[in-house]
């Protein structure tokens, strides 16, 4: 194995800019939703959103907030669930980025259930948010290991019933695989520079287990999933 899949890279990818704006970051979002649907990306989530309400008594109504909602395909995805499912359902996305936030409730306009909210999730705003499951998709990449440690502290004590964590797994395959799907496949420049970058800044088993240590995190649920994705389920009952 290279030595670049060795430790968590610390490149910065264009995405982190929460100033980014225009056609490229709409495309970006059009193209990632895609991507999330062919590789099966979003069912990492919601199978963990269920395995948290089998183990628990839900209320009425259940609030979930999508850390890094993107575009809110996930969010679409979700919502459709509960709608089969005649579940109750609030459903708020969190982005930093307010050009994102436009672009997402425009892609979810037929959906009343879901709601935006543009915080970063290491402020004090956020820190009161109180939801009953929080969930988070290819989006704790982005922070240090250290800011992980302290968002995982601060969700954990926000969510009644759990946290989902669906991201990436740092593997040489995911990376090149990556890179050539994107390169050939891809209109977004954004798409094709920052997919590889994100695994390289994503992470292995053990990281991840260290990172829940320092966090205070005993017991939870990590599995590896098609493709190359970790599922962490942190039951709020046993954090």
């Amino acid at each position: 194995m290279s030595s670049r899949f060795l430790h968590r890279a610390e490149s910065i990818e264009i995405m982190d800019d929460l100033t980014c704006e225009g056609e490229v970051v709409n495309q970006t979002l059009r193209e990632l939703e895609v991507i999330n649907r062919m590789l099966g990306g979003n069912k990492v989530t919601l199978h963990g959103i269920k395995s948290l309400l089998k183990t628990s008594t839900p209320p009425s109504t259940i609030t979930i907030a999508d850390l890094g909602c993107g575009g809110g395909d996930i969010l679409k995805e979700i919502a459709l669930w509960g709608r089969k499912n005649k579940m109750k359902l609030k459903l708020t996305g969190i982005d930093a980025n307010p050009n994102i936030i436009s672009f997402a409730k425009m892609n979810t306009g037929g959906y009343s259930e879901i709601t935006y909210a543009q915080q970063n999730v290491l402020s004090n705003d956020f820190r009161k948010n109180k939801f009953d499951i929080i969930i988070a998709t290819l989006f704790t990449h982005h922070f240090s290991d250290e800011e992980l440690v302290e968002l995982i502290r601060s969700i954990k004590s926000q969510s009644a019933i759990g946290i989902v964590i669906n991201d990436l797994h740092r593997h040489w395959f995911a990376y090149h695989a990556i890179r050539l799907l994107t390169r050939y496949f891809s209109r977004s420049s954004m798409v094709r520079f920052d997919a590889p970058v994100s695994v390289l800044r994503a992470f292995r088993r053990s990281e991840i287990r260290t990172l829940l240590k320092k966090a205070g995190v005993e017991n939870y649920s990590l599995r590896w999933k098609w493709a190359f994705r970790w599922q962490l389920i942190i039951p709020s009952s046993l954090a």
